[in-house]
């Protein structure tokens, strides 16, 4: 199975329309934030996410290349979900049967006729 793409939009809070000055602005007021000198905490995790967010979000050529992971990830996320409920309806077990079903379709038939 692959290794889930980070969202980098949500590391930066961004939308995935942001523009290059929105991502700018958006990793400047991170960086300052989680900077493991400035903030006095062990931050560095953070700080290295939201650096390689910055890094591909930035570069226009780095961020089609994601995009197109990202949409093709989702794409397959989507197509497995429906896979595991198809699969989950193939193997649940029918609350009546064919012939349980034709009795009481029958039963309320007569039912019909008879208040009729």
């Amino acid at each position: 199975m692959p290794i889930p793409l980070p969202d980098y939009y949500a590391i930066l809070s961004l939308p995935a329309s942001a523009t290059r000055e929105q991502i700018k602005h958006a990793y400047h007021r991170l960086a300052r934030r989680y900077h493991p000198d400035l903030n006095g905490q062990s931050a560095s995790e953070r700080i290295k996410l939201i650096n390689e967010a910055y890094d591909i979000l930035s570069d226009l050529t780095k961020r089609a290349a994601y995009d197109t992971l990202l949409q093709r990830q989702q794409q397959a996320q989507r197509i497995a979900t429906l896979l595991r409920h198809q699969q989950a309806i193939a193997h649940r077990t029918p609350e009546m049967s064919w012939g349980e079903g034709v009795v009481g379709f029958m039963r309320e038939l007569q039912k019909g006729l008879r208040d009729d």
